[in-house]
């Protein structure tokens, strides 16, 4: 099932697959991605999805889309297609996930079976993501309990998302500057070292120990 991920500034803000025939866009609430800022009309663009295809359409918006940097009305997704909307972007992902995933007893099954699925997802952690690759020597993320501890996560993309999705999920992000962590889904916000970073984006050093729901890990750089 192909989503696409709403970001600002390289922050991921909203991921969505796309479930639904029809996917509105613009700065008024009743949309169903919302984007409540400069250069976006109330009803701005939409997104088509069939069995076989889904296309991106401007809806005549004041400011207009921009698709891989091309201005653009009316256009079939593919790939990895980055839609500039003023301020922020949507990427379309094909038939994939932009979320890895960290799983363990930090986040607790009802089932056997749910356990059974989470051990397996512990045990093959899927590294990948929308984003361009980091070029430079990757940090790592170190696991330090639970079924995955001592696993380790090679940062090598721009944006690597931690979490399980409907519960936390953090997104980890490098830069010319460092790392850095953002809390994107759960009502409860990531701690670093044991304090909540709350809403903000919170700077990262090597030996920072990441606190999702009681999975702990460690940024080595």
């Amino acid at each position: 099932m192909a989503t696409i991920i709403l970001a600002k500034d390289g922050i991921p803000l909203q991921e969505l697959t796309l479930l639904k025939t029809r996917i509105t866009i613009g700065r008024r609430t009743y949309n169903d991605i919302v984007i409540d800022a400069p250069g976006i009309s109330a009803e701005h663009a939409v997104i088509i999805t069939t069995p076989t295809e889904s296309y991106f359409e401007d809806l005549g918006s004041t400011n207009g889309s921009r698709l891989n940097g091309q201005p653009v009305k009316k256009h079939v997704l593919q790939g990895r297609d980055v839609i500039e909307l003023a301020t922020h972007t949507i990427q379309y992902c094909a038939n994939e996930s932009v979320y890895e995933v960290v799983a363990g007893p930090a986040f607790p099954s009802t089932t056997s079976e749910n356990q059974d699925t989470d051990q397996r997802i512990n045990d093959s952690v899927n590294i990948d993501s929308a984003f361009e690759t980091n070029p430079s020597s990757p940090a790592i993320i170190k696991v330090l309990n639970g079924a995955g501890k001592d696993k380790k996560i090679p940062l090598t993309k721009t944006l690597t998302t931690i979490g399980r999705p409907g519960v936390q999920v953090a997104v980890l992000t490098s830069a010319p500057n460092g790392y850095s962590i953002t809390h994107v889904e759960g009502s409860i916000h990531p701690l670093v070292n044991g304090v909540t970073i709350g809403l903000k984006t919170q700077l990262l050093k090597s030996g920072d120990v990441i606190d999702l729901s009681g999975t702990e890990m460690m940024l080595l750089c």
